[in-house]
């Protein structure tokens, strides 16, 4: 398998991004849905959007947003229950396209992917490249991908998102400081609504405004992500596409209608869905060593509780049992609980990627 060059600058990188994933499915099955406001998720009051057509975005409604909020937006908005057993048929027929192109696909979610081109020689760019998997997706499925293609997967990203939906952006290594310096932070991977704000207050809206600061200002006031925002301002990202992506955590969380109060009650629902992670834990394969509580108060202030063991965890009684105890430093309360979860995680050590092979063939254009 071919593996990336050691000069980071000629990789040719390509992000795939399907539109509204699971809205475009929905509309794609459903005829009667096409151009209309759709909204996948559950349309209860405890209900949440896993995705929204464009034509729903047009109000605002975006994934994540409790449902009432959505419904407000949008009052024609449709409610669809979400399928997943069909996204991941299509995810499955994306992915295999991506693969008749190079071995080196990095999924991301069922929706995305890196993909490193560098020594593909089906056609002669990496532009070409993008464009064909695009065509071929559409082909396939009826659906319609966005592709980025720049020399480093965060500028690949930044691009795909460009210009969507269906579309296309290339930025070169000689772009790549322009297009950054231009953008809003908020756009950058890994900048959320509260960085942003804070990078807002210090006089920092742009990629150029990043750019201007020192790494000494950057870590002063953001730690251990300053090296990361310093390089990345300055179009910088060294990241190899990984084939294979160490799975990091594996759990499941539930959202409940009615509020729970009784301690034995939660602990019923934790039984539930331990018996899923460790369930999901044995078909991965995956061993890990912690265990991660996560809660939601009514209020909706999300703590989470977490515990390492020297060894894997064992059996799903074990497993059970530590969430069990991490719940009694939570509970009880009196705002009561709308959401519980459980994660494993701590499965081992990362590999080192690859070294690149001495025949990887070079010079595949933008």
């Amino acid at each position: 398998m071919a593996d990336t060059p050691d000069d980071p600058s000629l990789r040719k990188i390509i992000h795939i991004d399907m539109d509204a994933f699971f809205a475009s499915v929905e509309q794609r099955d459903n005829p009667e849905l096409r151009g209309k406001p759709v909204a996948v998720g559950g349309s209860s009051g405890r209900g949440v959007v896993a995705a929204a057509s464009y034509e729903a975005r047009k109000f605002g409604v975006k994934s994540a947003m409790p449902s009432v909020t959505a419904q407000r937006r949008c009052p024609d908005l449709i409610f669809v229950k979400p399928r997943f057993d069909v996204y991941r048929a299509v995810s499955n027929q994306i992915r295999a396209i991506f693969r008749e192109y190079t071995e080196l696909v990095e999924p991301l979610s069922l929706d995305e992917a890196y993909l490193d081109v560098t020594a593909c020689r089906k056609l002669p760019t990496a532009t070409a490249i993008a464009e064909d998997i695009r065509a071929r997706i559409s082909e396939a499925t009826g659906l319609t991908a966005s592709a980025g293609v720049s020399y480093n997967k965060f500028l690949a990203k930044l691009a795909s998102d460009q210009n969507k939906p269906d579309g296309l952006c290339v930025v070169t290594p000689k772009q790549g400081p322009a297009f950054v310096a231009r953008l809003p932070v908020r756009r950058f991977h890994g900048v959320g609504p509260k960085t942003a704000e804070k990078m807002q207050a210090l006089g920092i809206e742009t990629g150029a405004d990043l750019a201007a600061q020192s790494l000494e200002f950057l870590e002063r006031h953001f730690r251990s992500s300053a090296r990361y925002y310093h390089r990345a301002a300055r179009g910088i990202d060294d990241r190899a596409v990984k084939a294979h992506r160490i799975r990091k955590s594996l759990g499941a969380e539930r959202t409940y209608f009615e509020d729970l109060h009784a301690r034995d009650e939660m602990e019923a629902k934790l039984a539930e869905i331990a018996d899923i992670v460790w369930e999901r834990a044995g078909k991965a394969g995956a061993k890990g060593r912690t265990v991660t509580l996560k809660l939601r108060y009514a209020d909706f202030e999300t703590p989470t509780r977490a515990r390492s063991l020297p060894e894997p965890v064992a059996s799903r009684d074990e497993l059970l049992a530590i969430g069990c105890e991490l719940l009694g430093t939570l509970v009880p309360d009196a705002r009561g609980v709308r959401l519980l979860g459980l994660t494993i995680s701590g499965f081992g050590r990362e590999e080192k990627p690859a070294a690149p092979r001495e025949d990887a063939q070079l010079g595949l254009g933008f």
